[in-house]
């Protein structure tokens, strides 16, 4: 690929796409999408739906009010606001929810973004997901160009699963990922640490997954939603300790890997196998990030520890010309914090956001 050019826009240098041809002509290239700590924005996670079929106890209420269906943008309105982020740069989309895989017709969308993989315009389309439909669409997703999904696993006891989603069945999900697995998909299970819920599961996360080839990411209880208070900070479990605990029985090796994204990676000595760690609370991971969050109404959230949105749907559907979009798009990459304020370092929970996980997407 061609060494990125600079570009002089009204914030600050940021270097340029590639130059593309069409019918013969020069097209110019369009400044590439950087906030104002000089961090590129080359990651959309994008919320397809705020419903899901679990219920989970960190994520959000049992008895949930969700959107009115015709808030939602349609599958179509997605695919134009996630093509207009990937002209700006974007090389990643990862489809979450709610669980992304409930939502009517969402096949039609992943195959719809998969023209991006076969154009090389974008590098990866995966998703997260709780697991509970990827039995149905595994093999689907695996033809679309999906490589890898992210599955929400936080014990493999049954009656703990059941009362960690209130809705959930361990062994649908199981057999979900096994169908991900038969189908192709490297598999990346996600933990989040709850104290006295999960912390005697610490080895027999770990033992299975190294057994069953799968990656694994521990993820610090975060301040969102309207449990966000007491409940959070007896539920939080400091991934430190969590740490210490995985090293009185493995040499612990630090890799260097980055993604610009929140975790950080290790390397069990004994087994081989990768381990990430999501620490939101006891280590700010903002420094790198190199994402933004779409919802499924169309607000932008440039940091999921904020409040602050940009409203993307008005300039969808006021214009069919992307000018306005792409130029909205823009602004609110421009008022991109430097990171979030999350805090429990005194005991009590500081930086909380009111939205609900699944509002944002996970």
């Amino acid at each position: 690929m061609p060494r990125p050019r600079l570009a002089i826009t009204e914030f600050f240098l940021v270097p340029t796409l590639p130059v593309s041809y069409s019918c013969g002509m020069t097209v110019m290239p369009l400044p590439a999408l950087v906030d104002p700590f000089a961090r590129a924005i080359s990651y959309l996670r994008v919320s397809v739906t705020d419903r899901c079929d679990f219920r989970c106890v960190y994520c959000m209420s049992e008895n949930m009010t969700f959107l009115p269906k015709a808030d939602l943008l349609t599958l179509e309105e997605l695919d134009r606001l996630c093509s207009a982020f990937v002209r700006l740069g974007v090389r990643k989309l990862r489809i979450t929810g709610g669980e992304p895989l409930v939502r009517k017709g969402i096949m039609t969308f992943f195959r719809a973004m998969s023209r991006h993989l076969d154009s090389g315009a974008l590098d990866e389309l995966t998703l997260t997901t709780n697991g509970s439909q990827l039995a149905k669409h595994a093999a689907e997703l695996a033809d679309c160009g999906v490589r890898r999904v992210n599955v929400s696993l936080d014990t493999l006891d049954a009656d703990k699963f059941s009362r960690i989603t209130r809705w959930g069945r361990l062994d649908q999900v199981l057999d979900g990922i096994r169908a991900a697995r038969a189908a192709g998909l490297a598999i990346k299970i996600n933990a989040v640490a709850l104290k006295g819920v999960n912390e005697d599961e610490l080895f027999p996360l770990v033992d299975w997954c190294a057994a069953e080839s799968h990656d694994l990411t521990f993820i610090e209880v975060m301040p969102m939603g309207d449990m966000g208070g007491a409940d959070r900070l007896d539920q939080f479990w400091s991934l430190k300790d969590l740490r210490a605990r995985l090293a009185e029985r493995h040499d612990i090796i630090d890799l260097p890997d980055r993604t610009g994204g929140p975790a950080r990676y290790v390397r069990l000595a004994e087994t081989g196998q990768k381990i990430g760690f999501i620490t939101p609370l006891s280590h700010n991971f903002c420094e790198s990030c190199n994402r933004v969050r779409l919802t499924c109404t169309g607000e932008l959230y440039m940091c999921l520890g904020q409040e602050d949105m940009a409203d993307l749907r008005a300039p969808l559907r006021t214009s069919t010309d992307d000018a306005a979009l792409q130029a909205a798009i823009r602004r609110a990459i421009a008022r991109k914090p430097k990171g979030h304020d999350f805090d429990y370092s005194r005991q009590a929970v500081a930086g909380q956001v009111t939205r609900h996980m699944s509002h944002t997407g996970g």
